[in-house]
């Protein structure tokens, strides 16, 4: 799981590691960012974001910068030009992004790539139940998300420049394959039964037909900055595994808040719903499938199953990196924990046990 949005959990000094000229981005910011003065004052958000991202105060304006982190970088990670990209696209019909500023590629102003956007202020949900709303306000807050999250799938890349954003066709079959390889290549993981059963099940049951969309790849509660007092979204957060996808993956990824226990990124399983006055899954997806054009979604357990798998696929890639002694934080160890757990649910979602 990305942990992007944790960067609005608070800010700090500078890292060692992470610092540069501040004097040189105030200087490129006077010519490249409109309406910009100074002086400017340079923090860092807390939290184990994959791109370094900073707190930019001036007297008039906050602006958050996200870079690339400095040092040797694999192919295609920490892409911060298509974080850009996508929010600048989208923020020109109205989605609710962040307003970009600027895109630099220099690396001499910083040290790495980076962009600017403007700093939204607002509330970040981290239990899906929505503890701390009135229960009599709950479902405007669900039907927010849920309008979101169609609008989105309902816009054309092609109509606003990213109709070569990601690879269209054929979207289960790759993320399949590139999940089932990543898990049976990490020998010192081990295995799991459960996941041994659905790297041969999910191949043999890929629904009929083929769509695509913009998909944000992990659209969660947690990932939205919202309105103050209303029940409005104001920005989606965390765009680093967007792409052109399989609309119905990119939903049913947000419906596990419904399939997982509380203990497991926050989900709802288990909970008294009615009691909660939250939306059913059934209701919630009756109301997906009206705003964008669908009678109905056949094989949800599928889909279910699949987000469920790769999501265990990334458990088991972390508990490799534990093995091998990259990854000992005690947040790792926690999701790790859980792995066997999430494989035997989507097992179960996969062959419809309950």
């Amino acid at each position: 799981m990305s942990n992007l949005q944790n960067k609005f959990a608070g800010s700090g000094p500078v890292r060692e590691g992470h610092k540069f000229d501040q004097d040189r981005l105030d200087g490129w910011m006077k010519d490249h960012v409109e309406g910009f003065s100074g002086p400017l004052k340079v923090e860092q958000f807390k939290g184990g974001q994959s791109n370094p991202t900073y707190k930019l105060v001036t007297p008039g304006k906050t602006y958050v910068m996200r870079r690339k982190p400095p040092g040797k970088l694999l192919k295609g990670a920490h892409a911060v030009e298509r974080e850009f990209r996508i929010l600048d696209a989208l923020g020109r019909t109205g989605f609710p992004v962040a307003h970009v500023q600027a895109l630099c590629e220099d690396s001499s102003v910083v040290g790495t790539p980076f962009y600017l956007m403007d700093m939204i202020e607002g509330r970040i949900f981290w239990d899906a139940s929505l503890p701390g709303i009135d229960r009599e306000a709950r479902p405007e807050y669900f039907d927010a998300m849920n309008n979101t999250i169609a609008r989105l799938h309902s816009i054309d890349p092609g109509e606003i420049g990213l109709g070569d954003y990601g690879r269209p066709g054929n979207y289960f079959e790759r993320q399949i394959s590139r999940w089932s390889g990543q898990y049976g290549d990490d020998s010192e993981a081990g295995r799991l039964k459960d996941m041994d059963r659905l790297v041969d099940w999910l191949p043999e049951n890929i629904p009929p037909g083929d769509e695509s969309s913009i998909v944000h790849g992990d659209f969660r509660v947690d990932n939205m900055i919202w309105h103050p007092t209303e029940p409005r979204i104001l920005a989606v957060l965390d765009w680093e595994l967007s792409t052109l996808g399989h609309p119905l993956a990119d939903f049913s990824y947000h419906l596990m808040m419904y399939n997982l226990p509380p203990h497991i990124i926050g989900g709802m399983k288990g909970l008294d719903l009615k009691a909660l006055n939250i939306t059913s899954q059934d209701d919630y997806v009756a109301a997906y499938c009206r705003r964008t054009g669908r009678d109905r979604i056949d094989n949800l357990n599928f889909y279910l199953a699949f987000n469920m798998f790769r999501f265990a696929a990334i458990l088991h890639g972390i508990k490799g990196r534990m093995a091998r002694g990259t990854a000992a934080s005690p947040e790792a160890k926690t999701l790790v924990d859980t792995l066997p757990e999430l494989a035997a649910l989507a097992r179960a979602m996969a062959e419809n046990k309950d």
